[in-house]
């Protein structure tokens, strides 16, 4: 029988194939729908904005440009008022602060005046709201008093206090302080009976009942009286410091009105409206936070 020999033939080892792997960015779709949404949204909101600014400011260049106008122009108010925009956190010699300590100073009183106007103001309208015995013996005096104007309280403020930010305190205090009574009052007024029955049935004390069904009803009331008291608290400021004096922005305005310095007054008037809206932006989102949305922002 005839024998086949098999040679094997060696083989080469096998080579290890090169593969390319590509690092590149996975585009996620969710993101992407999010990110255009916020895109789309941003401009949305943004542009009308923009496009009004530029048509103001425009306009303010053509009207004041002409040499018999009283009032800077745009370029004008940039040009002698750079200093003073470019430097905010300047510190010198006593009123010679720059703008951002000046605010600081204004927001230092109204913090101070509105914490007050909050807490007193908050429990005289859940009294009020609460007692139709106090409704008709305070809010008379309330209706009375409210329509005072801020200003006509200063001297009063002046002659009690012999000092001028006790007295500028004070009258941030009696400013802001009824809006915040009058609405919490009509909050507490119409709390649903559906919630004070279930009050009842759960046997809920004072301080329950005042925690968990009161104060939740009348959020959103609350700080609508919040909002309107903290624009009244920064008006008041402005004004009460142009009398008073001091570092603060009512009394830099007013020095830079006495110094014929028209655009350093034009940059703090900005420097007002600014601050005021973010004062008024703070207290709806807290409000809309605590509130859960029930409190419009």
């Amino acid at each position: 029988m005839p024998v086949t020999n098999l040679k094997l033939e060696p083989q080469a080892p096998p080579q290890p194939s090169a593969q390319v792997i590509a690092l590149g960015y996975t585009a996620r779709p969710g993101i992407d729908r999010r990110l255009s949404r916020f895109v789309a949204q941003a401009v949305t909101n943004l542009l009308p904005l923009i496009v009004t600014l530029s048509f103001f400011t425009l306009a303010w260049q053509v009207i004041c440009s002409s040499p018999e106008s009283s009032l800077p122009a745009p370029s004008r108010v940039l040009e002698e008022s750079w200093e003073l925009i470019a430097h905010p956190f300047y510190t010198g010699q006593g009123v010679d602060q720059g703008l951002f300590w000046h605010v600081f100073a204004s927001l230092q009183r109204v913090a101070l005046g509105y914490a007050m106007a909050a807490a007193v103001g908050i429990a005289l309208g859940v009294l009020v709201g609460q007692s139709a015995l106090a409704m008709r013996g305070l809010d008379p005096i309330f209706q009375v008093l409210r329509t005072v104007p801020p200003l006509a309280w200063l001297p009063l403020s002046l002659a009690a206090f012999q000092d001028g930010t006790p007295s500028a305190i004070f009258v941030i205090f009696i400013t802001a302080i009824w809006p915040i009574i009058i609405n919490t009052a009509v909050g507490i007024r119409n709390i649903p009976q559906d919630y004070q029955n279930v009050a009842r049935v759960l046997r809920l004390n004072g301080f329950e009942y005042f925690g968990k069904i009161m104060l939740p009803a009348a959020a959103p009331y609350i700080f609508t009286g919040l909002r309107i008291g903290i624009g009244l608290s920064w008006l008041a400021i402005v004004a009460a410091e142009m009398l008073i004096g001091g570092v603060g922005i009512g009394f830099f305005i007013w020095d830079a009105w006495n110094s014929s310095l028209i655009s350093d007054i034009i940059v703090a008037l900005i420097y007002v409206g600014i601050v005021g809206f973010l004062l008024d932006r703070l207290i709806a989102l807290i409000g809309r936070a605590i509130t859960r949305g029930t409190a419009s922002a």
